[in-house]
């Protein structure tokens, strides 16, 4: 656990996923052939083999905002980065960050609700909320500059048992955390193995859609996370195995793809999730559009409260999907 609580705690919005990737590194290194950085800022590591390229893609960046402005009345403005929606920011505590160095800390403010009695049912915009770091104006001005980044101040933590996880960032550093432990666990394998970890996915799933060029994989799969559904479809919970996408909103994934990761699933016991989604995406879609096209789906981890500062996974749900990468990094598909 002491390496996801690295990566989920590490600061790394998108636009600034260095923090992040230097733990990578550091730790995915000695079981790999090549590892390399690209003009992106995507981290590249492979594991030489004479077969079919595999390009397995879990993105590094988190969502956050950016300081837009500071205001007359001594606040911070924002910008938000990725798909965070206003409300959940609300009297949340959080880092600014310049670099590697955290400023100072902060707590994102709203219009106080006793202030106005239609406000329990108004919505916030993103220019409705803003930060308070406690200082005067001149103080804040000579502290903060624009276009500092604003993350959330949120510690990996357990929840009931031991298995329960929250945290922020479990959007992608879980995918990031599968990666390497399957780089870390693989003893052979016949394919020409790419271990990508990807930039700016939050916001365009840039890093992807540049690193396919490096690669030209023959098929890929992105590891990430995804809604739990908990809630509203009782088949998915917590605790039943990884989600394989069938659809979501930019993608349909590989039908060969997904057959055979089902057969290696049903082979050897791992529960698995069927997805059909009708919004998000993830660095598949534009892995899949590259050139003439590549076989592409996606194994992801549910969570709850996704796209919030704070989200909760179960983690016999990370070891099974790292029990299902190295099952097809040992036994690949016939796709043609």
């Amino acid at each position: 656990m002491k390496l996801l609580s690295e990566l989920i705690n590490s600061l790394g919005p998108s636009g600034y996923e260095d923090n992040v990737r230097a733990i990578i590194k550091k730790e995915i290194t000695p079981y790999v052939d090549e590892i390399k950085t690209d003009k992106m800022g995507n981290l590249i590591a492979r594991k030489r083999g004479k077969g079919q390229k595999l390009m397995l893609a879990a993105h590094m960046d988190e969502i956050g905002a950016m300081v837009k402005a500071i205001s007359e009345r001594g606040f911070l403005n924002i910008s938000r980065i990725g798909g965070i929606e206003p409300i959940s920011l609300i009297g949340l505590r959080v880092n600014i960050l310049r670099g590697n160095k955290v400023i100072c800390k902060g707590v994102i403010s709203f219009k106080e609700l006793h202030d106005d009695l239609e406000m329990p049912e108004a919505i916030p915009k993103i220019e409705d909320i803003y930060v308070d770091i406690g200082l005067e104006l001149n103080a804040l001005k000579r502290k903060v500059k624009i276009g500092d980044y604003i993350v959330p101040d949120a510690d990996f933590d357990f929840l009931g048992d031991k298995n329960i996880i929250s945290g922020k960032a479990l959007d992608d550093r879980i995918g990031c955390y599968a990666l390497i432990q399957a780089a870390k666990k693989l003893k052979k394998s016949p394919l020409d193995i790419y271990f990508v970890f990807t930039v700016q996915e939050e916001i365009g799933l840039y890093g992807a859609k540049t690193s396919v060029y490096d690669i030209n994989p023959d098929f890929a799969i992105a590891v990430d996370t995804t809604i739990s559904k908990d809630g509203s479809i009782k088949e998915h919970k917590l605790g039943h195995g990884p989600f394989l996408t069938v659809k979501d909103s930019e993608l349909i994934s590989n039908a060969k793809l997904n057959e055979h990761i089902k057969n290696l699933a049903k082979k050897n016991k791992i529960k698995i999730q069927l997805e059909v989604e009708d919004t998000g995406t993830t660095d598949a879609t534009n892995i899949m559009l590259h050139k003439g096209g590549v076989p592409a789906t996606v194994i992801s981890v549910g969570i709850r409260n996704i796209h919030s500062t704070i989200s909760i996974a179960h983690y016999q749900d990370i070891v099974k999907t790292i029990e299902l990468l190295l099952l097809v990094m040992e036994n690949p598909p016939r796709l043609k």
